[in-house]
């Protein structure tokens, strides 16, 4: 069983980080917090983020009508379709940017199941960690312990859905051949991998949102532990 916490042991804890000074504590007519109780606040925080964003982000425009984290074509296209507008090829830029976009709602569902399962195994080390961190903490702790594995699961279904389009070849061919030459960043000298990095970003700035406003709102989350560790009276 749990050693309980008192409430001004934890009280010290969550004072000790100036950016989550202002993160309301349970009111002492309510039960001891345990250590146990602290983690799992921390745990749901985490879940919540992470299952909340993978939802808005994993539907059609769940990047492409959201300008956080619509991603854009890269530079390296951005330079030449002025010249491609002279074509008649704009269209084809249209439906590259759309496609890019289409991949990345298609890849983020596979994160949910990464995401849940990295909340699930958090320490009690790592949990108090994310209270004492800044707004990026659970960004933090998701990208150690399961970006490798979601990059990796993101990346087969990226490169399927925009296999499918055109311009695809030519770009990484293009990209490629300027990398060599410095005038492509590498992260960019391939399409698939762009892509893949940018639907990635796009849902840990997601998750950091939702973290951010279940601190903020904990009793407003519906979530008997978060208003226990981190609610009002």
């Amino acid at each position: 069983m749990a050693r309980p916490l008192s409430r001004q042991h934890l009280r010290r804890l969550l004072l000790k980080s100036a950016p989550l000074a202002a993160l309301p504590v349970a009111s002492a007519a309510q039960a001891e917090v345990s250590q146990s109780d602290a983690g799992s606040g921390v745990r749901t925080i985490l879940e919540k983020g992470a299952i909340a964003a993978v939802e808005s982000l994993g539907v059609t425009d769940g990047f492409l009508g959201n300008p956080a984290v619509r991603i854009p074509l890269p530079d390296s296209l951005k330079a030449v379709r002025g010249a491609a507008r002279l074509l008649g090829m704009d269209k084809q830029f249209d439906e590259l940017e759309v496609g890019i976009n289409r991949a990345a709602e298609a890849a983020v569902p596979q994160a949910k199941a990464l995401l849940i399962d990295a909340a699930r195994k958090i320490t009690l080390k790592d949990a108090l960690a994310i209270v004492r961190g800044g707004d990026d903490s659970v960004t933090r702790y998701f990208e150690s312990s399961a970006g490798p594995q979601i990059r990796e699961r993101f990346l087969p279904i990226v490169s399927k859905s925009i296999g499918k389009l055109g311009l695809t070849q030519k770009y990484d061919r293009i990209a490629s051949q300027a990398g060599k030459l410095g005038l492509v960043r590498e992260e960019q000298s391939s399409l698939d991998r762009f892509v893949t990095g940018k639907a990635v970003d796009g849902l840990f700035l997601m998750i950091a949102e939702k973290e951010r406003a279940l601190r903020a709102d904990p009793i407003g989350s519906g979530s008997a532990i978060l208003k226990k560790v981190f609610g009002g009276s």
